[in-house]
């Protein structure tokens, strides 16, 4: 059975691209078919941040009846991910769609075992659209109180289309308290679990500069090890850190560099 997971976020810059992201790429390499999503319509992003070069095919060809199914629009990306990207041209962005986005991702339903949908932020009609498409809704935020409000409205929305809320990301944590609100003030406030608490990383950044996730490229960081626990957390896992268990002298090696 195929779980369809919407990403979705009521402002933007929230980091909702990079957890769709890297979501999908931890559940791949756990062993799970998954294929991500590009459902920015007019803003597409995926492709940007994965390094995608220009592909024969994308979701808008689907959408304007080019190419009959959605399987003919799927890029393996290098690291074995599957994508589907969205068209990054500007003439699309005042294409009319002949086909509905629903029914462009039922084509691909029941050939993978998870759609992961990197949905526009905010409440538009693109964002519609991409939300209800999906059985599952996951909330990205920050941990800023207007982002938080956003995100509350994005669960509302959500329930109304008839789609369920599971969880919440909240992204870029530095534990601040002074400006930051706690993991569990933002339960409490959104009535939803937070799922994951991605720490503020640098290699995140240095990842997206690289254009490849950063539980790829950085496999060790403290974002990878978190995005890795939301992963296993969706398909019942446990994740272990690994830790490599270094010999003495590398250890008297560092000490020395480091004095």
């Amino acid at each position: 059975m195929t779980r369809i997971i919407a990403v979705a976020s009521g402002k933007g810059g929230v980091g909702k691209t990079t957890l769709s992201i890297n979501l999908a790429s931890a559940l791949h390499e756990f062993g799970r078919d998954v294929i991500l999503v590009d459902g920015n319509i007019t803003t597409a992003n995926v492709s940007i941040h994965l390094g995608i070069p220009k592909t024969p095919t994308t979701i808008h060809d689907v959408l304007k009846g080019k190419i009959k199914n959605l399987k003919e629009a799927v890029y393996i990306h290098p690291l074995g991910l599957k994508v589907v990207p969205a068209s990054i041209a500007v003439h699309e962005l005042k294409s009319k769609h002949k086909k509905r986005f629903t029914d462009a991702i039922i084509d691909i339903v029941g050939v993978t075992d998870f759609i992961i949908i990197d949905c526009p932020a905010g409440l538009g009609l693109d964002a519609k659209h991409a939300i209800e498409s999906a059985d599952e809704l996951l909330v990205a935020t920050n941990p800023e109180l207007p982002a938080i409000i956003d995100a509350l409205k994005v669960i509302r929305f959500a329930k109304e289309l008839g789609v369920k809320p599971i969880g919440v990301v909240v992204n870029e944590y530095r534990g601040d308290t002074s400006h930051e609100l706690s993991p569990k003030n933002i339960e409490e406030f959104l009535e939803l679990p937070v799922l994951a608490v991605i720490p503020w990383d640098e290699n995140v950044r240095k990842a997206i500069a690289l254009k490849k996730p950063v539980v790829f490229s950085f496999p060790d960081s403290l974002a990878s090890i978190e995005f890795k626990k939301l992963a296993a957390r969706l398909i019942g896992y446990r994740y272990k850190i690994r830790r490599e268990r270094k010999s003495m002298i590398e250890r008297l090696k560092k000490f020395f560099r480091m004095g």
